[in-house]
């Protein structure tokens, strides 16, 4: 078939399409949803359909977008209140923890191209390359399964595994790209390794938080005629973040992920708008990901390389990264057996580690390809084993508490930056005791009944409305005490 334009966005909008109806139903079989895209993208690839897509340049593009989507994404949701208590274990394990995964695997990989029953044969510099594409937990995975399974853990585990997920692909990309110099070159020094990762470290990290902050004053002091343009806006800094740091020699994820959280962290115009845009993005870009990375792959060619694979997997999962996690929280001694436990187990492979493998193809690093299907198949491996377990592992290890309902507030919104909150309660008997009237109500101090909600009727509130039980009132409060002269204007304006 003839590719034209037409004929391409049938292609892409029927490989859109059944990845999101099968999910759904992957879904209710706890398989994670990027692993459905995944699997479609292979199915629909050249040993299935027969689309062919072989171009890694191009895979490699569209995943740095993406991945800097995600990972501004994720870091836009990250309350740093939330993190703070375990932002050192966090960044331990972010730094550390994937040099250690990257030295654990990359010697058994190493150890086990010795033995001629192994399809792969190694050097030590390409074995340490190849474990250091697998060697951080993908920020979508987590974030997708974590968020999709709406999992409630204990002692902060959730935002220290969200923190880690999205700070520990910059460390893996850095250690990448060093070892690909390091097998191209032959050799580099201790030195230059080391000043390279600091460069890239604190330059990505100051880079970020400048933007982020730059950002965050550009859109409160823009006046635009359609509020539909401040997410563009910032869908443009998550970009001009990534290449002012990666200009300057710093890590570009590492600086988005960095802006993303002072950005969602600080006060912000039409906030909820530029959350809800960003959502809908971040599920386009990783649902486009999968599905490309399905796509370039070759099925039929990690049939050579399966039992490696399975090997190289089993030995991630169940040696390399739980002994990762448990030298980086050694000086955490009040932290619980069973959550470093659970933390050794959510290290999933996914979208990161597969387009981090796409580097050594274009540098044509001897062995790229083994690279790559190598770590195709540990990411499924990974994701099956793994993601499909979340649920069951923290409930087994007593980490799992009851699922809390999300706030009835009528589908009612308010802008965070009135300083207001909204909570909901039933009208009961006792409430009832002086009078049936909303005025005869006494309702907690500083709140106002903004609607009423009887059965499937809305009630627009005033002081007459007579109230039965099983009301629910909508109740609007301030969060911080109102400035005496404006507390007087109200007083003054009510009695009017």
């Amino acid at each position: 078939m003839t590719i034209t334009a037409g004929n391409f966005l049938l292609i892409g909008s029927v490989l859109l399409f059944v990845s999101i109806v099968v999910s759904k139903a992957g879904y209710r079989f706890g398989v994670p949803t990027l692993l459905i895209f995944l699997l479609v993208g292979m199915l629909f690839g050249s040993d299935g359909l027969g689309l062919q897509f072989n171009n890694a340049s191009s895979a490699q593009f569209i995943g740095m977008l993406a991945l800097s989507i995600i990972l501004f994404t994720g870091g836009l949701d990250t309350r740093f209140g939330d993190i703070r208590p375990v932002l050192a274990q966090g960044i331990v394990l972010s730094t550390l923890g994937v040099v250690f995964t990257t030295l654990f695997a990359g010697l058994f990989i190493y150890w086990i191209s010795g033995f001629g029953w192994i399809s792969i044969t190694l050097p030590l510099t390409t074995s340490l390359l190849l474990a250091a594409t697998m060697s951080s937990t993908d920020s979508a995975s987590v974030f997708n399964i974590l968020r999709s399974q709406r999992m409630t853990l204990k002692y902060n585990l959730r935002p220290m595994l969200e923190f880690e997920s999205g700070s520990n692909d910059p460390m893996a990309y850095m250690l990448t790209i060093v070892l690909i110099q390091i097998v191209s070159a032959g050799s580099m020094s201790a030195g230059d390794i080391a000043t390279t990762l600091l460069v890239q470290f604190a330059v990505g990290g100051a880079a970020g938080y400048l933007l982020g902050k730059v950002a965050v004053w550009t859109i409160n002091k823009l006046s635009l005629p359609n509020t539909a343009l401040y997410p563009i806006v910032v869908l443009c800094f998550v970009f001009f973040v990534f290449s002012v740091a990666d200009l300057c020699r710093g890590n570009g994820y590492l600086a988005v992920y960095v802006a993303g959280i002072v950005v969602g962290n600080s006060k912000l115009s039409f906030k909820r708008e530029i959350v809800t845009f960003l959502d809908g993005v971040t599920w386009l870009f990783q649902i486009i990901l999968f599905l490309m990375l399905g796509l370039l792959v070759n099925p039929h060619e990690m049939l050579s390389i399966a039992l490696a694979g399975t090997l190289i997997g089993v030995f991630m999962i169940l040696v390399a990264r739980p002994l990762s996690v448990m030298l980086c929280l050694l000086p955490f001694r009040k932290m619980k057996f069973s959550s470093r436990l659970f933390v050794s187990w959510v290290g999933l492979r996914g979208a990161a580690p597969i387009l981090f493998a796409t580097y050594p193809i274009i540098a044509e690093v001897e062995g790229a390809n083994i690279i790559f299907n190598v770590v195709f198949f540990v990411t499924i491996l990974s994701l099956i084993v793994q993601g499909t377990t979340l649920s069951a592992m923290a409930k087994a290890l007593g980490l799992a508490e009851p699922q809390q309902e999300a706030p009835d507030h009528f589908g009612v919104e308010i802008p965070e930056e009135l300083d207001t909150s909204l909570n909901a309660i039933d009208v009961t008997a006792d409430m009832l005791v002086d009078g049936a009237t909303l005025k005869d109500v006494a309702l907690p101090q500083g709140s106002l009944v903004m609607l009423i909600r009887r059965g499937d009727e809305y009630i627009v509130p005033n002081g007459s409305v007579h109230l039965i039980v099983g009301d629910r009132l909508l109740l609007i409060s301030r969060d911080k005490p109102m400035p005496k002269i404006a507390a007087k204007e109200a007083a003054e304006s009510v009695q009017e």
